[in-house]
């Protein structure tokens, strides 16, 4: 039995938005020579950056399942022997928002050398092109940069 002076509970108390999750991502180093496939962002996070294919790692998908899919669905390449590089662990600010991305970086080898990248989302990225590693266009997606601040080199030692 609810009294006059009992407290209902209101249907206008929200509970409070859930704090921000990491969100894991994979880059792809699709590599030809000497030169790496890099594309210029259109979505929010990263606009206007230059970038590596790739995305966001589905539920239940593996690293590399998941960079020949990228690839496939964002540039129409086929590639083979993915291997994982390395992982950053990236936080930074973005448009006054946190933006917490655990980046997994994965190296794939084309299927075919001739194939020509296609910009198949052009709602995400301007088109993709071929840049020799040692002359990369600016700005690079906070991820990618991190790699290059450090030296880091992702073609495979001879």
């Amino acid at each position: 039995m609810i009294m006059e002076n009992d407290a209902l509970p209101t249907s206008n108390s929200v509970p409070p938005p859930p704090p921000p999750m990491p969100v894991v991502g994979v880059g792809v180093f699709v590599l030809k020579g000497d030169r790496v496939l890099l594309g210029r962002r259109r979505v929010s996070v990263g606009y206007n950056t230059f970038a590596l294919p790739g995305g966001h790692l589905e539920f239940g998908e593996s690293f590399e399942e998941c960079a020949a899919r990228e690839v496939k669905e964002e540039t129409g390449l086929d590639v083979r022997k993915t291997e994982y590089l390395t992982v950053t662990n990236n936080v930074f600010s973005e448009r006054a928002k946190l933006v917490h991305l655990v980046c997994i970086f994965i190296r794939a080898v084309l299927v075919d050398d001739n194939q020509q990248p296609q910009n198949l989302e052009p709602e995400k990225c301007d088109g993709w092109d071929w840049y020799d590693w040692n002359h990369l266009p600016k700005p690079l997606f906070e991820p990618v940069e991190v790699l290059v601040r450090s030296g880091f080199n992702p073609f495979p030692v001879n």
